[in-house]
């Protein structure tokens, strides 16, 4: 895991664009603590840089930006590719020689190998930039569930990219605010892909790569997705073993490393699971499984009796952190300043992330889309309720505003009749005529703005249950956690891996009936009973607990962080605060005026 960055404009002198691709990667030195390097092309007008943390082939061989056949080919990637072994056989089948142990090669041989039919073939959480001599051409490209990020801007003949948006300031080129970010980011809680607060910078799409023409100094943007026909499978028993197998399989690929590596272990049923399967994998091995787990003086809070239940079964070196009060207002402001673009959540991946450093981890497996696959979250439920009240007419719909209740003034979101107003209707941190008078709108502007939201479009087909998963993955999971998980680990050059997001795994959750899924009364049903074996009763037979500080409690108490939210001349947003200290309003929106009105 590990940052990358670089700029291409044959319109520039080398030596600044040097400059300004060093400064962007010091930005980002704690996503790549271990080595630093970089790659200039004088005639493309193109600079390369890279900063490592190591973690497969830790010598000196795994040095980037990776050359290929001299200066044919060279690469500058950021993540981990699973099947790499497997590739690196095929490869070397075919006549191909290798020069290192290490993942970035085999990206480099298969693309000498299959060209750019080479970028469905790897499985893992990438984002890579690849630079063809020959062929006078450069590949940004993403993986298919977008686990790592890659914002690109492309003006008068130039490319600029980077792993973090932070980073384009560094460059010298002219970034403008993004005139509506503020919009989706109170609906939201995030900014949603591809939307940045810049206009001109953009998240590439998952599963797409860009293809950048040197000569031309244009570029395409296409997706390498291919899909392939799976059998449904039908019966609970075929299911279960599918299951079982296939996260297994996943979690032995997720532990490989040659760095120190562990499993964030929450005592919820996605993290026992894995926990369990990684110390009966770490046992065949003759490794220890290291586990680390987070908990909290206010016992509401706290699963240390569910962690306690696993620890006590497997044979690995566990590490339990305590985090009060203190702790969390000494680390709370530069846990703020480590986000990258705004969020309303986070805070809490920053925290766990630092006790994984501390505690000398590079790498952990965390539980992040098992409840998204298996129907974890409230929003299941709530999909046969959505169903009906799309059938009411809009004018109806809008009439919800008059309603108290926050879950009832959302319905409004329905009235458009979209993704993103079913998603926003589920979990919508504000409602319109709320963002509205934060932002001085009116409300028509907002409408506006939500309606005509530039974002992916669920199938129309898809019946609740996995409407529902397709909304969790691509925007919840997609934006919020993904996007959070991936900068709050790298401020401390912690790689968090996910196993549930495995491209096989995928494949098979696909394929099972969605009956099997999300059928049952008990939600995540499927999967429990596919590691029933192994699955405490005590683990999963309680009521869910979300991994959550005691946020309520502590932020009311921080004055500092409540004044420095910038309410004059804006009543509404003061009437919010003042809620909040009452204990009237949830966390979360206080998290989101932060970031929209921070002094």
């Amino acid at each position: 895991m590990c940052r990358i960055a670089g700029i291409i404009d044959k319109n520039r002198s080398i030596e600044q664009i040097e400059q300004e691709v060093k400064g962007m990667c010091t930005i980002m030195a704690h996503g790549g603590p271990d080595d630093e390097g970089f790659y200039t092309n004088t005639n493309e007008g193109l600079v390369i840089g890279h900063r490592r943390l190591a973690l497969i082939d830790l010598s000196p061989n795994g040095h980037q930006p990776m050359k290929y056949k001299a200066d044919e080919l060279i690469i500058s990637f950021n993540g981990e590719i699973y099947n790499y072994p497997e590739l690196k056989k095929e490869l070397q089948n075919l006549g191909f020689l290798f020069n290192t142990e290490s993942d970035t090669e085999v990206i480099l041989v298969a693309y000498a190998a299959w060209g750019v039919a080479s970028f469905s073939r790897l499985k893992g959480m990438f984002a890579f930039y690849l630079f063809d001599a020959q062929l006078k051409c450069s590949y940004l490209v993403r993986d298919l569930s977008g686990i790592k990020p890659l914002y690109y801007c492309s003006t008068a003949l130039s490319l600029v990219f980077s792993s973090e948006v932070k980073a384009f300031a560094e460059s010298s080129y002219h970034y403008t605010e993004q005139p509506d970010w503020k919009i989706y980011f109170l609906a939201f809680g995030h900014i949603p892909e591809p939307y940045t607060t810049f206009n001109e910078i953009l998240m590439l799409p998952k599963g797409h790569y860009m293809e950048w023409q040197h000569q031309s100094d244009t570029f395409e943007i296409k997706n390498y997705v291919q899909h392939r026909h799976v059998e449904e499978i039908l019966g609970k028993e075929t299911a279960k073993l599918a299951l079982e197998q296939n996260l297994r399989a996943s979690v032995k690929r997720h532990l490989l490393s040659d760095a120190k590596i562990g499993v964030f272990l929450s005592g919820g049923i996605d993290s026992s699971i894995l926990t369990l399967l990684a110390d009966e994998i770490t046992n065949l091995d003759l490794s220890t499984l290291n586990t680390i787990s987070i908990n909290f003086e206010e016992t509401a809070y706290s699963e240390k009796a569910f962690q306690d239940i696993i620890t006590e079964k497997i044979n690995g070196e566990h590490s339990g952190y305590t985090i009060t009060p203190s702790i969390f207002s000494t680390y709370f402001p530069v846990a703020l300043k480590a986000m990258d673009q705004p969020t309303a959540d986070g805070i809490n991946s920053w925290f766990v992330n630092y006790f994984a450093k501390k505690n000398g981890l590079k790498a952990v497996l965390s539980g992040i889309g098992a409840d998204e696959l298996f129907g974890g979250y409230p929003s299941f439920k709530r999909m046969g309720l959505l169903k009906q009240l799309k059938k009411l007419p809009k004018l109806i719909l809008k009439k919800s505003l008059a309603f108290n209740n926050s879950g009832l003034k959302r319905s409004y979101y329905l009235s458009y009749q979209n993704t993103a107003g079913e998603y926003l209707f589920l979990r919508g941190i504000f409602t319109p005529d709320e963002i509205a008078a934060l932002l001085n709108f009116s409300i028509e502007k907002v409408d506006r703005v939500l309606k005509n939201i530039n974002i992916a479009s669920a199938p129309n087909h898809l019946d609740n249950g996995e409407r529902a998963s397709w909304l969790e993955c691509n925007l919840y999971m997609q934006n919020q956690l993904l996007k959070d998980t991936d900068t709050m680990s790298m401020q401390h050059g912690i790689e968090v891996r996910v196993p549930f997001l495995d491209q096989d795994l995928l494949g098979i959750v696909k394929s099972i009936k969605p009956k099997l899924k999300f059928g049952a009364d008990r939600p995540k049903s499927l999967l429990i009973d596919a590691f029933s074996a192994i699955l405490p009763n005590a683990i999963w037979n309680r009521e869910k607990m979300g991994f959550t500080f005691p946020f309520q409690l502590w932020l009311k108490k921080d004055e500092q962080f409540l004044s420095s939210i910038k309410t004059e001349g804006n009543q509404f947003a003061s009437k919010m605060v003042n809620d909040f200290r009452r204990g009237n309003l949830h966390w979360s929106k206080v998290m989101a005026l932060y970031q929209a009105f921070r002094v």
